[in-house]
C-alpha cells in the first residue's frame, strides 16, 4: 500500500484527539473508529527518553478501550482515585475536584 493510501486510511479512523502534557509525560486520548464505524478510545502515554549517546526517542505505552468497557473502566479509575485519596495524607484540591467530577459523571 502506498504511503498516501495509508495516511488516508489512518485519517478516516481518527475521529478526535486530545493531548495532555503532564510534566515529563504526554497523554494522548484518541477516538478512532473500526471498520464497522464503531468508536473506541486509544490512550497513549509518551515519555521522552535519552540513550547513552544523548540521542532521544519516545517510549510509548498504549491501551485500547472499547465503548462496552467505558463504564467499568471509569468505575475502576474512580475507585483507584478514591483509594489514593483515602490512604494518603496529602489533601490535594485537584484530587478532590477530580473525584467529585468522576462521581458526578458516573451517577
Amino acid at each position: 500500500m502506498e504511503k498516501q493510501e495509508q495516511n488516508e486510511m489512518s485519517s478516516r479512523n481518527d475521529i478526535y484527539s486530545k493531548a495532555v502534557r503532564a510534566g515529563k509525560r504526554t497523554y494522548f486520548f484518541d477516538v478512532r473508529s473500526t471498520k464497522r464505524d464503531e468508536y473506541y478510545l486509544a490512550i497513549t502515554e509518551s515519555t521522552k527518553r535519552f540513550d547513552e549517546d544523548g540521542n532521544f526517542h519516545y517510549e510509548k505505552h498504549k491501551i485500547f478501550l472499547y465503548k462496552e468497557d467505558f463504564e467499568k473502566f471509569a468505575e475502576g479509575l474512580k475507585d483507584a482515585i478514591h483509594f489514593i485519596k483515602d490512604n494518603t495524607t496529602d489533601s490535594e484540591s485537584t484530587l478532590d475536584q477530580l473525584t467529585r467530577e468522576l462521581d458526578n459523571h458516573l451517577k
